[in-house]
C-alpha cells in the first residue's frame, strides 16, 4: 500500500503577506532606531569627554595666572614699618608709589619688600595736621613687584591699602604708626592712586 503525499501547504492570503510585510518593516525600523540611539550616546560621550577636557584646560590656565600675580600680606615691624610676604614667588625687589597728590617720592629697587612710614610720615601728618591728634585713615600705594620664573624675569603690580594711624606725643607734635595693608585691585596708576586718595584723604 501506497503513502499519499502531504498535503500542500496551504497559500497564504494578501491579508497574512501584508501582516509579515508589516512586521519585517517594524524589526527593521527598529534596528535603525537602536543604531541612531548607539551614535546619539556615542555622540555624547565624545561631546563629554571633549568638555571635560577643555574645563581642565581652563582651570590649570587659571592656576598658572594666579600662580602668576603677586599677593602680599602684610606683618607689622614695630610700629613704623610693615614687612610684606609672599609665599609663593622669589620676590627680587619691588617699587613703592605714592598717590602723587602726596607729593612723596617714589621708593624704587627695594630688595627687602616692605613699607616704611619714614618714607611719607612728614607729608601724612602735614595733610592731617588741622584735625585731632588721634585719627586713623587708608593710603593707597602702588607695588609694582619683580621676580624670576625660571630664566623668564616677571612684573605685577597692585594697589594696595595702608592703614595708618595717628597719635599725640607726650611733648608736643604728633606720631603715626602702621598698623597693616591688604590688597585693593589689580594693575593701577599714578592717576588712579589720586582718584582713590581723594577718596581716602582725611577730612580737615
Amino acid at each position: 500500500m501506497t503513502e499519499s503525499a502531504p498535503p500542500p501547504p496551504p497559500s497564504e492570503t494578501p491579508a497574512e503577506r501584508a501582516e509579515k510585510a508589516a512586521i519585517r518593516r517594524r524589526w527593521i525600523s527598529l534596528a535603525e532606531w537602536v543604531g541612531i540611539a548607539a551614535l546619539l550616546i556615542s555622540a555624547a560621550g565624545l561631546w563629554m569627554s571633549w568638555s571635560d577636557r577643555k574645563a581642565d584646560q581652563a582651570e590649570r590656565a587659571t592656576e598658572s595666572k594666579e600662580k602668576s600675580l603677586v599677593a602680599f600680606t602684610a606683618s607689622r615691624s614695630g610700629s613704623h614699618v610693615l614687612t610684606l610676604n609672599d609665599p609663593d614667588h622669589r620676590i627680587q625687589e619691588i617699587d613703592v608709589t605714592f598717590p602723587p597728590a602726596l607729593g612723596v617720592d617714589t621708593q624704587t629697587g627695594l630688595t627687602s619688600p616692605q613699607i616704611d612710614a619714614n618714607w611719607f610720615e612728614r607729608a601724612l601728618l602735614k595733610v592731617t595736621d588741622k584735625g585731632a591728634d588721634n585719627r586713623e585713615g587708608r593710603l593707597p600705594v602702588l607695588i609694582t613687584a619683580t621676580w624670576w620664573d625660571g630664566d623668564t624675569k616677571k612684573t605685577d603690580r597692585a594697589i594696595y591699602q595702608v592703614r595708618w594711624k595717628t597719635a599725640g606725643r607726650l611733648l608736643g607734635g604728633r606720631k603715626l604708626e602702621l598698623e597693616g595693608a591688604s590688597l585693593a585691585e589689580r594693575g593701577g596708576s599714578p592717576a588712579r592712586l589720586d582718584a582713590l586718595w581723594t577718596k581716602e584723604k582725611p577730612a580737615e
